[in-house]
């Protein structure tokens, strides 16, 4: 049976889905998911802006450095086993209590982890700045709290992530009246770091609340310590990957904050808010499309490549339509975003809205490296990304603050989604692939 939509679309487009149940399944996961982060887009910039004006650079500053010392440590809490716990339901549905059960045992044990080891490192990296190790401290459970997506993997598993959006923007919604209430209440900024928490929780809440309303049941999952045994295996390079890209996701601030000041930090905070504005597109597309890539593989190895190439195409698509208006227009969405205070963002954006295409790709190519099993592969392409930034940073961000840490991010995004491919043989074909994709794009 055709989805309601499809009566609605274009006749040139309709022909394309009808009677394709399969592409109608993933275009309607997709369309929840670009949903979701469409109203988070809208709601969250407001707000996030209202609250950058209501802190200033400086506040904003502080609350961002903090915001990323948690995203570093935050890829312990995952373990790198997101696509791997969606790929292993695809192929084993019969054990899925066995795997849902013993994830969420790894993760509630590594968030704990993953949470310490962000306080301490905060204080050892700020000792006497007493408000960016609270700031870590209670924003740190979002980690704790987020253990629980483990059910967010299973709706992705059955491409049915409308239950997760439900789920999550309850928790959103909620979280975002609290943070406007706070504002009013002219709060400190600790307070801010509170309800991101509460985001969080709210969000776990409403996945447990809606997978027993599926007729699901959490206490009828199983920990298998052999089963965990044979998932941290595969996962343990990803675990080292994740860290690593959110080093070069995030050092750029931490070390802003640290070879800078602040009100410089805030800045570049401002800056990279918008730029981050778009990476749902890429991870709504490909956490759609993942697990039929992974039945391509298994079944037409020719099909399985011709699916690649029609999402590098589509993301490259994506991310100059982005990227070029941003370039022109960079000043003027700055100055209305943020106001006067925030104006030396402008440049930032700019380098940064272009980075935004070669992460387009990354998330694209990582998907195939995935259904590959090459963790490893993934964990050296993002290590060269890593090192990359943290040198250019270490270079530039003494004489050029902001702009050099946003030159510094759009040279490592190229290094580790597309330039380093070239120096792996067995990747070179998925290299030509991306390259392809960059010079001629296409949307279909």
């Amino acid at each position: 049976m055709n989805q309601a939509w499809v009566s609605y679309l274009p006749a040139f487009l309709r022909k394309r889905v009808e009677g394709r149940h399969e592409l109608q399944k993933v275009l309607t996961n997709t369309g929840w998911l670009f949903g979701d982060r469409l109203l988070r887009m809208g709601i969250g910039l407001f707000i996030g802006i209202w609250i950058a004006r209501y802190l200033g650079p400086s506040g904003y500053g502080l609350i961002s450095y903090a915001a990323s010392m948690c995203a570093v440590f935050s890829a312990i809490a995952v373990m790198g086993l997101d696509a791997i716990v969606v790929r292993e339901l695809v192929k084993e549905p019969e054990r899925e209590q066995e795997i849902l059960g013993t994830v969420l045992g790894i993760r509630v044990v590594a968030s704990f982890a993953a949470y310490f080891l962000t306080v301490v490192t905060t204080f050892i990296l700020r000792p006497d700045d007493r408000s960016s190790q609270l700031l870590v401290a209670v924003m740190g459970w979002a980690m704790i709290f987020g253990s629980f997506d483990v059910i967010d993997l299973y709706f992705q598993s059955k491409v049915q992530s409308k239950f997760a959006v439900y789920a999550k923007n309850t928790g959103f919604i909620i979280a975002s009246i609290v943070r406007v209430a706070l504002i009013a209440a002219k709060a400190p900024v600790v307070a801010f770091a509170a309800a991101n928490s509460l985001e969080y929780c709210l969000g776990a809440i409403g996945l447990w609340y809606l997978y027993r309303r599926n007729g699901e049941f959490i206490s009828r999952w199983r920990v298998r310590l052999e089963l965990a045994r044979k998932l941290l295996a595969d996962s343990w390079p990803l675990v080292l990957s994740g860290i690593v890209f959110m080093v070069y996701m995030r050092i750029d601030q931490i070390m802003l904050g640290q070879m800078s000041t602040n009100h410089e930090l805030g800045i570049y905070a401002s800056a990279v808010k918008i730029a981050e504005i778009w990476f749902f597109i890429p991870t709504a597309i490909v956490s759609s499309v993942f697990p039929n890539i992974v039945r391509a593989r298994q079944t037409d190895e020719k099909e399985f490549y011709n699916r690649l190439q029609k999402l590098y195409n589509l993301l490259a698509f994506l991310g100059y339509v982005i990227a070029i208006p941003v370039t022109f227009l960079a000043g003027v969405v700055v100055y209305l975003f943020y106001g006067e205070a925030y104006a030396a963002a402008a440049p930032m954006l700019v380098l940064l809205i272009w980075s935004d295409v070669f992460a387009n790709l990354a998330v694209a190519r990582n998907a195939f490296l995935m259904a590959m099993n090459w963790t490893r592969v993934l964990l050296v392409m993002t290590f060269l990304g890593a090192i990359s930034n943290i040198a250019l940073n270490f270079f530039l961000v003494p004489k050029y603050g902001g702009v050099g840490a946003a030159a510094a991010s759009l040279i490592s995004y190229w290094v580790a989604g597309h330039g380093a491919c070239y120096l792996y043989k067995p990747l070179r074909r998925t290299a030509n692939m991306l390259s392809r994709s960059l010079l001629y794009p296409r949307f279909w």
